[in-house]
């Protein structure tokens, strides 16, 4: 191994990682070491980490290589594996442009939630960043049947149950303060409804079809953005506000603030969701193998 090993540092309304790039899949990356590099004191810092690898060198991804070049490795905050990563897509392709390995247009990502579609704007399109918003196409939202809900100390709140890929939990609340703290996960009811955790996102309204929300993401808690999240609050936004694309034949477009900025969600009637916001890449440079190897354990 060498001794250095490149990384870059981005962020997505301010939901920030930690970007590796190994485009051969040479690094070994258990969860300590993630949690490592992802650790805000003693490593790099970040709600999760972007291992940046062909396609065909990754053994989940190598189906995906015909439709996408790159596969976006995704590991939570914890050194858990995840499915998806809405706002991870668009650092990651962020990063593909800076890098020069992608230009403004169209491109395809891979991810272990399928592979998403992604267009990254001109720099200084208008009523977008400077560098050109990103917009991913999230799939499709699936409602799994059955009631759900979430508790924060004496509060408990029915909440949508909606699949971006990932689980989501979706709770209208009137006053984000009665999130709590989100350090831990919300209790939810009953047990088997999400085996392997789920991301919660307690929602207030703001304004027609403008809504905020705060979110506990599985394997990270309380972050400043969740892309997934975003989407799912807007499609269960909809449908309690009585709109269904597939029925009208609109579009449905959302406005979400989250903690770190504003993201656009648009779900149209076939049902594909479309999420805009700004990527940031504000650093890079090398970590020292030898500290590397030694969080490897």
């Amino acid at each position: 191994m060498s001794t250095r090993i490149a990384f870059l540092k981005g962020h997505g309304t301010e939901n920030d990682f930690v970007i590796l790039p190994d485009p051969e899949n040479a690094l070994d990356l258990p969860p300590a070491a993630v949690a490592a590099l992802c650790d805000r004191r003693a490593g790099i810092g970040g709600d999760g980490l972007l291992h940046v690898v062909r396609s065909a060198a990754h053994p989940e991804a190598r189906e995906m290589a015909a439709e996408a070049e790159w596969f976006m490795d995704y590991r939570n905050g914890d050194g858990s594996v995840a499915e998806m990563c809405g706002n991870g897509v668009r650092v990651f392709a962020r990063y593909l442009q800076r890098a020069g390995l992608v230009t403004e247009g169209d491109l395809a990502v891979a991810t272990r939630g399928g592979v998403k579609s992604v267009h990254i704007a001109k720099a200084g399109s208008p009523g977008g960043s400077a560098a050109g918003d990103i917009t991913v196409g999230m799939g499709r939202a699936v409602f799994p049947a059955g009631d759900v809900t979430v508790s924060v100390g004496e509060r408990s709140w029915p909440a949508r149950h909606v699949n971006m890929g990932n689980p989501h939990a979706v709770a209208f609340v009137d006053d984000l303060a009665h999130a709590g703290d989100l350090f831990t996960p919300p209790p939810f009811s009953p047990a088997s409804a999400y085996p392997d955790g789920v991301n919660v996102e307690f929602v207030v309204d703001r304004g027609p079809r403008h809504v905020a929300v705060r979110v506990h993401e599985r394997g990270a808690g309380e972050t400043r953005s969740c892309g997934t999240g975003a989407c799912a609050v807007a499609v269960a936004a909809a449908r309690r506000d009585g709109a269904d694309p597939a029925g009208t034949g609109t579009p449905v477009t959302y406005t979400v603030d989250v903690p770190g900025g504003t993201l656009v969600i648009t779900e149209r009637p076939d049902g594909e969701i479309e999420m805009t916001g700004p990527a940031v890449i504000v650093a890079e440079g090398e970590i020292d193998a030898e500290w590397f190897g030694a969080g490897r354990a």
